[in-house]
C-alpha cells in the first residue's frame, strides 16, 4: 500500500491571516485609544495640570489668612497678660503671693532650733527679730523669725498621726480623716480672723501680717504631734504629761514673742505702763496665748483613749 509523506507543518486557515493582519496593521481607525504604554510621568502631568488651579487658590486663601491668625495670637497673648497681672494684683491684697518665698526661706538648722525653741522656750533670751535695712532677714539667719514650713508640715503630720491613732482605735474611715482635717483647718482660719478682729477694733498699730499670725497660730501643732505619739506609745497618762508640758511651752512662746509686736515699747521691754490701751493690749496678749492650749485639747483629746 502506497502512503504519501505528510507535510512538514500546518497549513493556516485564511480567515486566521485576516485576522492577524487587521490587529498587526498600523491603521489609524482605532475604536479605543491605547493607554498602556503611558507612564507615570505622563498620568503625574495631568494631575499637576488639574490641581494647578486649586494648589493656586489654596495659596491665595492662606496668604489672606495668615495675617488674621497673627492678629489673633497677638491679641490673645496680651488679654492673657492683662488677665494674669490682674489677678496678681487681686491677690496680693489678701494674700502677698511674692512674699511666701520669705516664709519658707528655712534650712534643717533652723528646723532643728525652733522646733527645740518650741518644746523648750523658757531659756531663750533674745525674742527680737534681726533686721537688714528695714527687712527682716530670712528664717534661716533668725530662729525669732517666724516661718511657714513648720506650720504647713506639723498640719499635715498632725493629719497623719491622727489617722494612725484613728486605726488603732478600728475608728478609721476616709470620711472621718477628712472632717479631722477640715476641723483643724477651719479652727486656724477662725483663730486668725478672730485676732485680726481684735487687733483692728483695739486699734493696734504693729506690724504684724496676716501670714505672721498665721505662722504663729500654726505653732501648736507641734506639740499636739507631741502629745498624740506620747499617748499612742505610753498610754493616756503620758498623753496628758506630754501636753500639758507642750502647752505651756508654746503659751509662754506667744507671751515673748506677741509681746514685742502688740505692746508699747516700754511696756514691751517689762516696765510697768499705765493706761487703758496697753492694758487692752496687754489682755489680747493674753486671749492669744491662752487660745493655744485650749485649741490644742480640743483637737487631740478623742484621738487618745
Amino acid at each position: 500500500m502506497d502512503f504519501t509523506a505528510p507535510q512538514s507543518g500546518f497549513r493556516q486557515h485564511p480567515n486566521m491571516r485576516l485576522r492577524n493582519s487587521s490587529v498587526d496593521g498600523s491603521d489609524g481607525s482605532q475604536l479605543f485609544e491605547d493607554t498602556s504604554g503611558a507612564g507615570p510621568g505622563s498620568q503625574m502631568g495631568n494631575r499637576n495640570k488639574q490641581a494647578g488651579p486649586q494648589a493656586d487658590a489654596f495659596a491665595g486663601q492662606t496668604l489672606l489668612s495668615d495675617p488674621m491668625s497673627n492678629l489673633a495670637m497677638v491679641y490673645g497673648s496680651s488679654l492673657a497678660s492683662q488677665g494674669r497681672d490682674l489677678v496678681d494684683r487681686n491677690l496680693d491684697r489678701f494674700i502677698p503671693i511674692s512674699k511666701l518665698k520669705y516664709y519658707f526661706a528655712v534650712d534643717t538648722v533652723y528646723v532643728g532650733k525652733k522646733l527645740g525653741l518650741l518644746v523648750f522656750p523658757y531659756m531663750h533670751q533674745n525674742w527680737e527679730v534681726n533686721y537688714q535695712q528695714d527687712t527682716p532677714v530670712a528664717p534661716r539667719f533668725d530662729v525669732n523669725a517666724p516661718d511657714l514650713y513648720i506650720p504647713a508640715m506639723g498640719f499635715i503630720t498632725y493629719v497623719l498621726v491622727a489617722g494612725l491613732a484613728l486605726g488603732t482605735q478600728n475608728r478609721f474611715s476616709p470620711e472621718l480623716l477628712g472632717v479631722q482635717a477640715s476641723s483643724a483647718f477651719v479652727w486656724l482660719i477662725m483663730e486668725v480672723l478672730a485676732v485680726l478682729l481684735s487687733l483692728y477694733l483695739v486699734t493696734v498699730n504693729t506690724d504684724l501680717t496676716t501670714i505672721d499670725l498665721l505662722a504663729f497660730s500654726g505653732y501648736k501643732y507641734v506639740g499636739m504631734i507631741v502629745g498624740v505619739v506620747a499617748g499612742l506609745l505610753f498610754g493616756k497618762l503620758a498623753y496628758y504629761l506630754s501636753l500639758l508640758w507642750c502647752c505651756a511651752a508654746i503659751f509662754v512662746f506667744m507671751i515673748r514673742t506677741l509681746r514685742l509686736k502688740l505692746l508699747s515699747e516700754s511696756a514691751a521691754e517689762g516696765r510697768l505702763v499705765r493706761g487703758t490701751r496697753n492694758q487692752l493690749r496687754m489682755y489680747l496678749t493674753m486671749s492669744i496665748a491662752a487660745a493655744q492650749p485650749i485649741v490644742m485639747y480640743w483637737l487631740t483629746y478623742h484621738l487618745v483613749r
